[in-house]
């Protein structure tokens, strides 16, 4: 078989947060309110999308635009994997974006590399209080130079999707699926047997996301970087471990060597029985399923190692400002208060499959306690959310290529490829090693 190239959940991240913080309108501290006509650009990834994920942000622009009509909010569409050079190219041509989404491998890159503003300092004296509820482990990914420079936006963990179906139809325990490797692999054993394929591991994308490979090596033991952030892992022993364990199941047959996009169109297909990847997908997987009829269910991040829990990382962007001016600047903060408001966690949500940030919207029927009562896609992704283990850069104003280099290099050569384990990491480490400050 060929692949086509193409219950109710106490979230926990806070406690006794109150809805009210969130509110969104009202004037920043970089100027006075103000009802004079003002646009913004805002380049986002999801936007150039089809399906749920451009629908739903292209649905959040216009509702903010009608709650605040003095302020055009201008759209631009980029792909994931270009949105950092893209925006060095606009900002370079004087035609920069006032708000970005940047994608979590590339923020590092982007405050080092680009004149983001800080959020926090715009916000003045609201900042605290828009901003009280969202995970401040996640928040602090964006701190630089004393302040706030990205708010968490588009946040998930890694979910494991199968087939629902698939497995009733093969004997395997739906109810109940795998929660560890061991169990991962035996599953995969017999969707194989029965002419599917078995498991896909998201670590190989054309974005270069590195969020399943950072949980990974987290969760045999590893680190991207060691020694506070100055160097880097990914040549230690528990790393070549993570990579070899799941070689092995491509060796063995269980993993198809494919990148995510692929393995997600044959779990699409309903050729692939198991997808370990960003809820992000999440709508257009039950829209596929449901189209042609088999059930997709969610579980958490596997154990990959016997008697040590997962420890997985967040996928996901933050909302960073370009802006200087006075006015575009206060615009394109009241579009980050409102863009991370319960409001919008509605739709981002319920439409387009990313985690509500906001704790108290999970049990609130007036909000998403309806919502999650009714759908279980994002409980597993909820569940971990409130133990995330923090988003790793590699050190250095070449941060984001240091991640291309690492992907191309050695994690799609390992997975893809069947390159050496050990041998791809050391050289890829040392070159990385070489380029840094």
């Amino acid at each position: 078989m060929s692949l086509r190239r193409t219950a109710t959940v106490a979230l926990a991240l806070t406690a006794g947060l109150s809805l009210s913080a969130c509110s969104s309108g009202t004037p920043a501290a970089a100027g006075s309110s103000s009802d004079e006509p003002v646009s913004i650009t805002f380049a986002s990834y999801n936007l150039g999308t089809e399906g749920a994920a451009g629908e739903g942000t292209q649905e959040l622009i216009d509702l903010f635009m009608e709650k605040n009509p003095h302020i055009t909010v201008e759209g631009r569409a980029i792909p994931n994997a270009e949105i950092l050079t893209r925006t060095r190219t606009d900002v370079a041509a004087g035609n920069g974006p006032d708000v970005v989404q940047m994608g979590y491998s590339k923020v590092r890159e982007a405050l080092t590399t680009l004149p983001m503003q800080s959020i926090e300092e715009a916000a003045g004296e609201e900042w605290a209080e828009a901003t009280e509820g969202l995970p401040q482990g996640i928040l602090n990914t964006g701190d630089w130079e004393g302040s706030n420079h990205g708010v968490p936006y588009t946040v998930s963990t890694p979910t494991l999707f199968y087939n629902a179906t698939l497995f009733e139809e093969l004997g395997l325990d739906a109810e109940n699926p795998p929660e560890t490797l061991a169990e991962i692999r035996e599953a995969a054993e017999v969707l194989v047997d029965a002419g599917h394929h078995g498991v896909h591991f998201g670590l190989v994308s054309e974005s270069k996301a590195d969020f399943v490979a950072q949980s990974v090596l987290n969760s045999v033991g590893g680190s991207l970087t060691v020694d506070d952030g100055e160097d880097i892992g990914i040549d230690s022993d528990e790393a070549k471990e993570g990579f070899t364990l799941l070689q092995d199941l491509v060796t063995d047959g269980l993993m198809p060597a494919v990148k995510a996009e692929d393995a997600m169109a044959a779990f699409t297909q309903g050729d692939l029985g198991m997808f370990i990847n960003t809820t992000a997908y999440s709508s257009s997987l039950v829209k596929a399923s449901e189209s042609a009829g088999w059930e997709v269910r969610t579980a958490g991040f596997p154990e990959l190692i016997d008697g040590m829990a997962p420890k997985p990382t967040h996928s996901g962007a933050a909302l960073m400002m370009l802006s200087t001016e006075t006015a575009e600047q206060q615009a394109a903060w009241e579009f980050i208060e409102f863009m991370t408001s319960p409001e919008a966690y509605m739709i981002i949500t319920e439409k387009i499959g990313y985690l509500p940030l906001r704790a108290d919207m999970v049990d609130d029927p007036e909000w998403l306690g309806g919502y999650f009562a009714e759908n279980q896609m994002l409980v597993p992704a909820l569940e971990q959310l409130k133990d995330v283990a923090p988003y790793q850069f590699f050190p250095g104003e070449r941060s984001n290529q240091a991640t291309v280099t690492y992907h191309d290099e050695a994690v799609d050569p390992i997975l893809v490829q069947g390159a050496d384990v050990d041998s791809s990491l050391d050289d890829v480490a040392e070159k990385i090693r070489a380029e840094l400050p």
